[in-house]
């Protein structure tokens, strides 16, 4: 066996990082042999403590460790003004660039009936909720990816708000096909935010 069993089980673990390959999942598990106890007793510490403590928002869904999380809480932001996203590593794209002054719904995934996935298991009813008790002209901005699943999702919720008087509008071509929000830059990302266009 090339590694010690002790050792090719830390690899192991930290392959199931994403984009963590076997290489990568081999220099980190080296150098935690560099890291003091203490070190190796915080980094424990901080991963139980996610672990334990974040869930999702009980108003938007995105991650937090109180009941409502701090983009919600925010009086200083636009309510009317919601982007919709497809999980919360979008939101904290959005919020890296700075520019983004409104609220943010978090689907928890897409509609995809080939992977068992309806309009039902999609977080959409606290969204619908939102829009009816806001009292003002909104906007919702589609920040979903550009491919099958994300489509099928956008068309879903332009229907759902069609009879309602509400704008629904989405980012603006240009991201690549099948690109993950979570990827791109925020130049790319504010742009496409910028020049987004309605729904007709």
């Amino acid at each position: 066996m090339l590694y010690p069993e002790v050792l090719s089980d830390t690899i192991n673990s930290f392959r199931k990082f994403p984009g963590v390959g076997e290489k990568t999942a081999e220099r980190y598990a080296l150098a935690t042999m560099e890291f003091s106890d203490e070190d190796i007793e915080t980094i424990i510490k901080n991963i139980s403590e996610c672990k334990k403590r974040l869930h999702k928002c009980s108003v938007c869904g995105h991650l937090t460790d109180k009941e409502i999380c701090s983009i919600c809480d925010d009086s200083g932001r636009e309510e009317n003004l919601i982007c919709v996203v497809e999980d919360y590593k979008s939101v904290f794209m959005f919020e890296k660039t700075g520019t983004f002054r409104g609220k943010y719904h978090v689907l928890n995934g897409l509609i995809s009936p080939i992977d068992g996935i309806y309009p039902e298991d999609i977080n959409m009813s606290p969204l619908m909720n939102r829009i009816d008790a806001n009292d003002k002209n909104a906007e919702i901005i589609l920040a979903l990816k550009p491919s099958i699943e994300g489509e099928t999702t956008t068309l879903y919720i332009k229907k759902i708000f069609e009879n309602k008087n509400i704008k629904v509008s989405r980012l603006s071509y240009g991201i690549p096909m099948g690109v993950d929000i979570d990827y791109l830059d925020s130049i790319t990302l504010d742009r496409a935010l910028l020049d987004r266009k309605e729904i007709s």
